[in-house]
């Protein structure tokens, strides 16, 4: 580290941040080959929030770090400005991303992660028909994907071209997604002469539910599988299918529980006093995948922050939870009815749920579940939000009945407002513990 870059360095760990980034900018005019230095700026304009500025920086030492400091090298700056156009998609509206986002993938057109990184704030901004060409990138952007289906495939899938063919449909990301993409099945079924579907073992008899004209496939057989003409990710139906904000098929439900099994979850629950509202606090942690593993750590709430319900009157709180997070004890106060270990997939839990009044819910599969099923559903919404909300929402376009309250700080979940942000006035607040009750379901 030069002199100057110490003195930047003394200067930033001393609060003149404003003094440190000056040194860094005059250093970056001067040495405009070094990587280190245009590194050292970029981070530094991104803990300043100055994300556009950031990702300038930034882009000049991804530009230079092969030649510079070698493989790791090049992945600590494609990491940092990773963040930077996160902080710009997020901190600025997103609307403000995309232009940058154009930019940074025009430097480097055949980049999945660039694409992905285009088509989420595109997505979030409700501009779907432009982000579906760039979302089909996420099979070169993410390996377990790639693992999963050999080809990459970017083309857009034509629905006129199924009629009289045999179109397996395939389940290709987690259960969430599953669950809010099975609403195309229908729309295939329409036009295709047979219509195979493969997903995970959970979803399997209520995702058979959906549309009798679709028959479920074996597991395992997808992409290439022999007896089918055609072979579609679920995820590619919306492309498919041209869908905007305007056409997307948002009758629920389109999931539905057993009738018989919904009458005696009835029964069991009629004892329960009042609101019989079901919560859901946690994801599934997945250590295994960093990337999902730092989304669910933001996504995912400790039980212990649901405390404020204990307190409310006329509620009967039961559990949905499943995984990891189902160990966590209740707080103090709070009773939590728990029939859980009776859920053995999906089918089983849509059954509960459409007993219930209420689903709360972190932005995890039952929530999908409660939505498909046409149930009311709350979604407790960290703050950088998961492109399908969409940030300026307070309701789904997806889910008629969803409603969304969203963190207003990253990782405080004490005020969980409203998706526009901001102080109390003008929101609802989702913790409501003077009064002792909730917002208007």
């Amino acid at each position: 580290m030069s002199a100057e870059a110490a003195e930047a360095a003394r200067l930033w760990e001393a609060g003149q941040q404003d003094e440190a980034v000056a040194i860094f900018v005059a250093l970056h005019a001067r040495r405009p080959g070094d990587a280190g230095v245009a590194l050292r700026l970029g981070i530094a304009l991104l803990q300043l929030g100055r994300g556009v500025e950031a990702v300038r920086a930034l882009e000049a030492a991804a530009a230079l770090a092969p030649r510079a400091g070698g493989a790791a090298g090049a992945t600590e700056v494609q990491d940092w400005l990773g963040r930077a156009l996160a902080l710009v998609h997020w901190e600025q509206r997103g609307p403000e991303a995309i232009g940058p986002l154009q930019a940074h993938l025009a430097a480097a057109p055949q980049d999945a992660r660039r694409h992905m990184a285009l088509a989420t704030a595109l997505l979030s901004c409700g501009r779907l028909e432009e982000a579906w060409p760039h979302y089909a990138w996420r099979w070169g952007a993410y390996g377990a994907l790639a693992e999963r289906v050999p080809e990459r495939p970017l083309e857009r899938p034509d629905p006129s071209a199924w009629r009289g063919r045999r179109v397996l449909l395939f389940a290709e990301q987690r259960l969430g997604d599953t669950l809010q993409f099975l609403r195309y099945l229908p729309m295939v079924a329409d036009v295709a002469g047979e219509v195979g579907l493969e997903v995970p073992g959970p979803l399997r008899r209520l995702a058979a539910g959906v549309d009798g004209r679709v028959r479920l496939a074996d597991s395992g057989r997808v992409w290439g599988a022999e007896g089918w003409d055609v072979a579609v990710p679920l995820l590619h139906l919306p492309w498919a299918f041209g869908t905007d904000l305007a056409r997307i098929p948002a009758t629920v439900p389109y999931l539905r529980a057993e009738s018989g099994a919904v009458a005696a979850w009835r029964r069991r629950l009629a004892g329960l006093g009042g609101l019989k509202v079901g919560l859901v606090w946690a994801g599934e942690p997945r250590p295994e995948m960093p990337d999902a593993h730092r989304i669910d750590r933001r996504r995912s709430l400790p039980l212990a922050a649901l405390a404020p319900l204990a307190g409310v009157d006329g509620v009967s709180l039961v559990s949905l939870q499943k995984g990891a997070g189902a160990a966590q004890a209740p707080p103090a106060g709070m009773m939590l009815h728990d029939w859980t270990d009776e859920l053995g997939d999906f089918a089983d839990t849509a059954a509960l749920v459409q007993a219930l009044d209420l689903v709360i819910s972190a932005d995890t599969s039952p929530l999908h579940l409660a939505g498909g099923l046409g149930r009311k559903v709350w979604l407790l919404d960290r703050y950088d939000s998961c492109w399908r909300w969409m940030r300026e929402r307070d309701d789904s376009p997806w889910y008629p009945t969803l409603r969304r309250f969203r963190q207003s700080t990253p990782g405080e979940w004490s005020d969980v407002g409203g998706a526009g942000g901001g102080g109390a006035e003008g929101r609802t607040v989702f913790f409501r513990t003077k009064r002792g009750d909730f917002p208007p379901i």
